[in-house]
Order: C-alpha cells, then sequence, then structure tokens
C-alpha cells in the first residue's frame, strides 16, 4: 500500500513538472541579428544547378564574397566547353589541361533593413577561355546577364543568386544553336 501511495505521488510529481516546463514565457519573442552592408563578406559552400536545356546537373562548390565580388577559384565551365567542342572524350580532355578557371562576378549591395537582407544587383563580367582541341586553341568569349537579383538573408547568413551564359562567341563567331546556361545557386552557406 506504502508503495502504490509512493508511485502515485512520483507519477503526480512528474506530470506536474512536465507541465511547468512545457509552458512557454509570454515575452519570448524573436529578435532578428539586423544585417548591415558588409555581413554579406565571406566563405561560402554553395550548392549549384546548372541547367542546359533538359540537362542538369548539381554540385557543391565554395567561393569567397568580398568588396562586392563573388570569387570562384574553380567555376564550373563543362557546360561551356562541352557547348564548344561538342564532344565528352574531346571536352574531358581540354578540361583536364586548362586546369581550374578562376571567375570573378562583381555585385552592388543595397541594405533592405525592413526585410533584414542585402539586395545584390549582380554585374557579370565576360569570360574567356582558351580551350585546347586537336593541337589547336579556340577562344571562347562567354556573356553572362543576370535577370534577377540576388539576397544575402541575415537570419541564416546565407546568399541566393543565379545567372546565365546567354551568349558564346568561338574565334569571334557567334555559336548558333546556342541553349543558355543557367547557374543558380539557391542556398549557399557562410562557413
Amino acid at each position: 500500500m506504502k508503495k502504490l501511495f509512493v508511485l502515485k505521488a512520483f507519477v503526480i510529481a512528474f506530470i506536474a513538472l512536465l507541465g511547468l516546463s512545457l509552458t512557454s514565457c509570454n515575452d519570448d519573442k524573436y529578435e532578428p541579428i539586423p544585417v548591415k552592408i558588409g555581413d554579406e563578406n565571406g566563405k561560402y559552400r554553395a550548392k549549384l544547378i546548372t541547367k542546359q536545356g533538359n540537362n542538369r546537373t548539381e554540385k557543391i562548390i565554395d567561393f569567397v564574397a568580398k568588396d562586392s565580388v563573388i570569387t570562384y577559384k574553380e567555376f564550373p565551365v563543362k557546360e561551356i566547353v562541352m557547348t564548344v567542342l561538342e564532344d565528352e572524350a574531346k571536352t574531358n580532355v581540354a578540361l583536364d589541361a586548362m586546369g581550374d578557371i578562376e571567375y570573378k562576378l562583381d555585385f552592388t549591395p543595397k541594405l533592405l533593413a525592413e526585410q533584414n537582407v542585402i539586395e545584390l544587383e549582380l554585374e557579370p563580367k565576360v569570360m574567356t577561355l582558351q580551350i585546347p582541341v586537336d593541337g589547336q586553341t579556340k577562344t571562347a568569349v562567354v556573356t553572362f546577364t543576370a535577370n534577377e537579383k540576388g539576397y544575402y538573408v541575415g537570419q541564416d547568413f546565407s546568399m541566393r543568386y543565379g545567372f546565365v551564359a546567354d551568349k558564346i562567341t568561338v574565334d569571334g563567331a557567334d555559336l548558333t544553336p546556342f541553349e543558355k546556361i543557367e547557374y543558380s545557386f539557391p542556398y549557399s552557406l557562410k562557413y
């Protein structure tokens, strides 16, 4: 009888303690850390989605944002080279010979304090590639455009943006037909 009483008292105390621990305070409010220009600077690990027609690839890449410039030490150019050469074996040989391609993407930051984000006006530069093929070198000039703005989000310290390779010129002549190559960075985390 005494054991039953102790067990009941223990269960009642446990339920009361559980009930108290689940109640929240009325003054629990999320106060975001306000962003400021310069918060977008840093090292990022990004998910890159590349689309060209029905082909889609995903990979993880790193980049650095500093002083209104995003710098990729290893920009993925496989789709560009494949478009120029139209042969996978030659593309792989050319990519090995070319090594890592650095690309710099300029942007202008604008603070949107009411949304706690920094808007990024992207200003893509032209990329020039020297593509070795069959003992010769083809010069490819890639023109990028950014039709949408990017954002640095203060809530999770992430950057989101995208741009498009919408024209390639090979040895002075426009590459036709050409299907645009979309580079989308839907989620890039600062580390």
